[in-house]
């Protein structure tokens, strides 16, 4: 069977990392074949994976000219995810997109794929370095499915909105379908609200809530992921429930982004919602 290709995008801060890194070690641990190949303008998309072992980035390799093998560019993590950094901005300058296409090409010159054989693929990309290399990184390498991983702040959700409208707007073309919403690191009560509110009404799903915690932290302090630092914690079993939906999930819809004055609106709704919380006003009839 040929390996599922899935992307995850999200604003800069939001924890895309974190959470494909997270994905991919709850994959491994059932047994999948799994390649974490990051876009992350840091370089440190697989970093809780692989521990301390150093890797250099696959278009710094290119940019030396000289013959690649996969083991110059790649290490086996955490439960044996192959792990694969692919630019750095500093490498790059400040549009990657030009970075990116001569890595997927390499990627599939090189037929990665096929001396791997991984049972799925899983892509870090943040939307802020991309230059709209989104549905199609490369003409042989496509992604069946995307997620976006947001907070519950505005400006998580306006870039999230962002994402719909190229996704909705690649999709005529065979572009990734959307797999759903990933809410993470939720602080406030009213956080889970927000988000599955939003998805409603953008029409597209969230697939789980993940809170903020320590074990989060104290993971990422370790320079590991949750399911190795704390495997029998609540956030090992979110992610394990998380992974196991998202490698089932064959299905993808198109989203309905908001225009920018129904954004504008709806936050500002949101937004009298919290302060008549917060300072103790009751609107008959309003909830959150």
């Amino acid at each position: 069977m040929a390996a599922q290709h899935i992307a995850f995008y999200g604003r800069g801060g939001a924890g895309t990392s974190t959470v494909t890194s997270n994905i991919s070690a709850a994959l491994a641990e059932e047994g999948y074949r799994v390649i974490q190949i990051g876009l992350d303008p840091q370089n440190d998309s697989t970093s809780v994976l692989r521990g301390s072992m150093e890797l250099p980035t696959l278009f710094e390799m290119l940019q030396k000219g000289r013959d690649i093998r996969l083991e110059d560019v790649s290490v086996k993590g955490f439960r044996g995810v192959l792990c694969i950094e692919a630019l750095s901005l500093f490498q790059s300058g400040d549009c990657a997109g030009r970075g990116i296409r001569e890595v997927f090409s390499f990627l599939h010159g090189s037929a990665l794929f096929d001396r791997c054989r991984p049972d799925v693929v899983l892509y870090d990309l943040p939307l802020e370095v991309l230059c709209g290399v989104f549905s199609f990184p490369s003409e042989q390498i496509r992604f069946e499915r995307a997620y976006v991983v947001t907070t519950q702040d505005f400006p998580s959700l306006f870039t999230t909105n962002t994402i719909f409208r190229i996704l909705s707007k690649n999709a005529p073309a065979g572009g990734a379908k959307l797999g759903g919403i990933i809410a993470n690191g939720l602080t406030s009560p009213f956080a889970e609200s927000i988000v599955r509110d939003f998805a409603r009404r953008t029409g597209v799903r969230a697939v789980s809530y993940v809170p903020n915690s320590t074990v989060l932290i104290q993971s990422e302090l370790y320079g590991q992921t949750v399911l190795e630092a704390a495997p029998m914690s609540n956030h090992a079993y979110i992610y394990r429930r998380l992974a196991k939906q998202i490698i089932e999930n064959r299905d993808g819809s198109v989203p309905t982004p908001l225009n920018a004055d129904d954004l504008r609106i709806w936050a500002r709704e949101w937004g009298d919602r919290i302060f008549e919380l917060e300072s103790g006003f009751i609107n008959p009839g309003a909830s959150i």
